[in-house]
């Protein structure tokens, strides 16, 4: 029996690589969602925007994971793993295992400041996330996000393009600054404030105020910000705490080999929880991506498999802001070297990152090509 805890996009991949295998044991997939496994990406972009029934993100229908042998148990949280009789502790019950895959990704960052807990205040990870968001966003005049990453800024286009006053707090001195270069992150901000964005740098949050709802927020520097509505997009946290209190090695995730076996033999793991070695860019690597997901899972299907492949990848992102494409391959940062491709004028352009000559990274704008031919040299360049 495979007990899988997690059901998002690592569980369902791990589920058909096995099934295609020839896998024929039994396996049950625990989420702690009332959902079936379901893509995260559209949440703060379509998602958001378009308000449509929860089916429509899954991966496949509900009664698909039954044709494949597979007992859910959706809205069940997983309370503790019990390595020395392999069985993992349910509120009601519990499941042994054979073998125990985690998938448990990850979860909002907390921000513990004076007014995080005030109604009007909201992070975005989940459905139900979402769907709490959506009304008071439909109500919000003025709306401050607080991070400026991938969600805080997808979600600043959504709600400008709602005409909406959107004001963006980012602690650093620019925009995505842990996932990009200058050129982009200028590229960005520029754009976001040519569409009337107020994004302001080097702007830290003191507190959130207000009676039995947000007012505004308050700056570091003694200025404040009228507020209807406050998004904290300020990065995730690997939801590691299972495999910790079950003894398992963790650092800002579960530690995992090249195969996503964790320090227990009989435990894998995948997914944006893990921390996993990578020769190519010589260091434990811990990925917020669905490529992650995607192609640590089927390592693990191939070791379950007795087909071991080691996982060492070129990871891709992706980002829709207004009409922009954003696409990365690549890790960029230690790169030595950038250079700019293309018209950035009028967006449609690449950076591409090399170190010691190699191309490690390339971010593009609005240019698929140059996206898909950087990935494919830095693959051959980093092996």
């Amino acid at each position: 029996m495979i007990v899988i805890v997690g059901a998002g996009q690592a569980a369902a991949q791990l589920v058909q690589s096995l099934r295609q295998g020839g896998y024929k044991e039994p396996i049950r997939m625990i989420g702690d969602e009332p959902y079936a496994p379901y893509q995260r990406p559209p949440l703060s972009k379509k998602f958001l925007t378009e308000r449509p029934a929860a089916e429509t993100l899954y991966f496949r229908p509900e009664s698909f994971w039954a044709t494949q042998g597979v007992t859910t148990d959706l809205g069940t949280p997983v309370h503790a793993v019990d390595r020395a009789n392999k069985r993992v502790a349910l509120k009601e019950g519990e499941a042994g295992y054979d073998i125990l895959f985690l998938s448990t990704g990850t979860r909002a960052r907390d921000l513990p400041l004076p007014g995080a807990n005030l109604d009007g205040v909201f992070s975005l990870r989940k459905i139900d996330d979402v769907r709490r968001l959506r009304g008071p966003l439909d109500a919000a005049k003025r709306v401050v996000i607080v991070g400026g990453g991938y969600i805080g800024l997808e979600v600043a286009a959504v709600a400008r393009g709602e005409g909406r006053e959107v004001t963006v707090l980012e602690a650093e001195e620019r925009v995505m600054k842990r996932v990009t270069s200058p050129v982009i992150s200028n590229f960005m901000q520029d754009f976001h404030r040519s569409r009337g964005v107020d994004i302001r740098v080097n702007a830290r949050l003191a507190a959130i105020e207000g009676g039995a709802t947000v007012a505004q927020v308050k700056l570091a520097d003694g200025a404040f910000l009228p507020a209807d509505l406050v998004l904290l997009a300020v990065g995730a946290k690997p939801n590691d705490d299972l495999a910790e209190e079950a003894g398992l090695a963790c650092q800002d995730g579960i530690v995992v080999d090249e195969h996503g076996r964790t320090s227990d033999g009989a435990i894998y793991a995948a997914g944006d929880c893990t921390r996993f070695p990578s020769r190519r860019y010589g260091r434990k690597l811990r990925l917020e991506c669905v490529q992650n997901a995607i192609d640590q899972a089927k390592a693990v299907a191939s070791e379950i498999l007795g087909k071991p492949q080691s996982y060492d990848p070129v990871p891709w992102f992706w980002s829709d802001q207004y009409e922009l494409k954003l696409q990365m391959a690549g890790l960029s940062d230690g790169y030595d070297e950038a250079t700019t491709v293309g018209d950035v004028a009028a967006a449609r352009f690449s950076v591409e990152y090399r170190r010691n000559g190699k191309l490690i990274a390339v971010d593009a704008v609005n240019d698929g090509r140059a996206y898909m031919s950087g990935r494919k040299r830095i693959a051959e360049e980093t092996a």
